[in-house]
């Protein structure tokens, strides 16, 4: 079998992924890598999330340092930006440039991402970027087809695993109001997510995000 490392953004989007590239004949071994995911309780939730999954499937999991600082670093300029515009690229850029640097490192010659399992991610902007990277390395496919997501929920709730109501960044979990004037680099306190303020942004965001499943 051919080895593939997957990048897993979240544990929710990994189960049914991890399946069918098994279905297509690959070695799968997972690599959580989400710097930007905010705060940090909830990067190790969702970490957790992921090793669960990886249990439940039995296959490898690497989990790469929590660089936020970086991440911030990458991003600064694009605060503003509002979900799935230039600061989401370079989001997904970021990550999979991560992956591919891993794989090279491991010696697997495949690398893919959970990313496009998501209804409310691009797959085409996600497929390009990879691609961007390496065609010959990147393995891109729209997970979310054939009814990818449903199954990816019904894979969830069969685990009784915890499903995020929102992207990850502290932008997508505050909404566009409050991205030009807070920022966690520089030590000002962002509204707590939850509060009936991030929600009412973050609905104008991501329609129908929040109280659902986010994948």
């Amino acid at each position: 079998m051919q080895k593939l490392l997957l990048h897993i953004c979240c544990g929710v989007c990994a189960g049914v992924v991890v399946q069918r590239l098994r279905q297509e004949g690959f070695d799968v071994r997972g690599f959580f890598y989400n710097p930007n995911i905010y705060p940090r309780e909830e990067y190790l939730r969702r970490q957790e999330t992921a090793r669960k999954v990886a249990g439940i499937l039995d296959f490898e999991i690497i989990c790469a340092p929590y660089e936020k600082d970086l991440w911030l670093a990458k991003t600064k300029g694009l605060e503003g930006e509002l979900e799935g515009g230039r600061r989401c690229l370079l989001c997904f850029k970021m990550r999979l440039e991560a992956a591919q640097k891993k794989a090279r490192l491991l010696g697997i010659s495949k690398f893919a991402t959970t990313l496009t399992i998501s209804r409310h991610k691009n797959s085409a902007a996600i497929n390009k970027t990879g691609r961007a990277i390496s065609r010959e390395e990147f393995l891109a496919r729209d997970f979310k087809a054939q009814d990818g997501f449903k199954l990816a929920m019904e894979f969830a709730r069969s685990y009784n695993l915890y499903r995020q109501t929102y992207c990850g960044c502290i932008y997508s979990s505050q909404g566009p109001s409050l991205s030009r004037d807070v920022s966690y680099a520089n030590g000002s306190a962002p509204l707590a997510i939850g509060t009936e303020r991030s929600r009412s942004a973050n609905r104008r965001t991501v329609p129908g995000s929040i109280g659902e499943a986010f994948p």
